[in-house]
């Protein structure tokens, strides 16, 4: 298939556009850079410099391009920085988002994957989240990516333009080639590992007096690479449908810091902070419905895995990409 990648040269878009290129697709790849890294843009790929809040920008790399799917990345994804300044997240995340699909209307392509978040359901009543939990985001960032799903749902009904909204927490780990270089690093595996380098004295812990084994928060780790996985299987989905993705597990952040630990072989010191106001003791989603529906298999459940890639990005390129 032609697929353009919108966020192509980000963390998940370049680790899903390596994907498909070794699967034999062609792939575009669409990019502002703002967020994203022009190293990242895999070699192969065909690379449009661009932005989505220009219209006919967009409808010109899909006419040239002429895709047969859209895979959507190009998001702004900080929750703190959504509470600080709502609109440039809902300008981005909606109004940018609409010019996309009004351009793929526009030049007959008929099919989007959307990476969405779990950030739609705001604090769970259960864990794990499954896609028939109540919806009620409490940050802009979560209830801009509600709103764009609430669009997709119209766009469906009213122009035929099928998609698959994809709802995950944290990406993690990387390819041999390509990894986690965000400008504003909040992840956590990223930050702990910046500690094992060197570059950081410490990494901090927000929380020790959840209701949790340890004290600390637990979240739901995916590998980018099955992450990617479930991306590309959703190109094959008969219908338009919602999926979480998670590995229903999770692990707590001394978990995550003493991993680190073991794989890297370094020292790694915390400090320990207060909570941060909003953070759910727990965040883990289920991936039930989309491993039986689509046969989604993820490959790299073990946290070490997770770890053990990342480390092995990090080494290689301790500075990122650089730019």
């Amino acid at each position: 298939m032609k697929i353009l990648v919108v966020g192509g040269a980000g963390y998940i878009g370049s680790v899903c556009a390596e994907l498909l290129l070794d699967e034999g697709h062609e792939v575009g790849i669409f990019d502002n850079l703002t967020e994203g890294h022009r190293a990242a843009v895999d070699p192969r790929a065909q690379f449009i410099h661009g932005e989505l809040q220009d219209r006919r920008v967009i409808e010109d790399a899909l006419s040239g391009t002429r895709p047969e799917a859209v895979m959507h990345f190009a998001a702004n994804a900080l929750v703190g920085e959504s509470m600080q300044n709502p609109s440039k997240y809902f300008r981005n995340n909606v109004a940018n988002g609409l010019n996309l699909l009004d351009a793929m209307i526009g030049t007959g392509v008929r099919r989007l994957i959307f990476s969405s978040t779990c950030a739609i359901f705001g604090p769970p009543e259960r864990v794990p989240i499954d896609e028939t939990m109540p919806m009620r985001p409490i940050n802009p960032y979560g209830e801009s990516k509600l709103a764009f799903e609430k669009v997709l749902r119209w766009y469906d009904e009213i122009h035929g333009l099928k998609f698959v909204s994809l709802r995950y927490f944290n990406a993690a780990g990387a390819s041999p080639k390509f990894g986690e270089d965000h400008r504003i690093e909040t992840h956590l595996i990223p930050n702990v590992l910046q500690v094992a380098l060197g570059q950081k004295p410490h990494v901090e812990i927000f929380g020790t007096d959840y209701e949790t084994p340890d004290g600390t928060c637990i979240r739901d780790y995916i590998h980018i690479i099955d992450l990617a996985r479930a991306h590309i299987l959703a190109l094959k989905s008969p219908r338009s449908e919602f999926y979480n993705l998670g590995t229903g597990g999770g692990a707590s952040v001394r978990e995550v810091i003493d991993c680190c630990r073991k794989v890297t072989g370094r020292k790694i010191d915390v400090a320990e902070k207060a909570r941060r106001p909003g953070d759910p003791p727990r965040l883990i989603a289920s991936s039930k419905k989309i491993k039986k529906e689509l046969g989604w298999n993820p490959q790299f459940q073990s946290l070490e895995a997770i770890v053990e890639s990342a480390w092995a990005w990090h080494q290689k390129f301790p500075r990122g990409y650089g730019d």
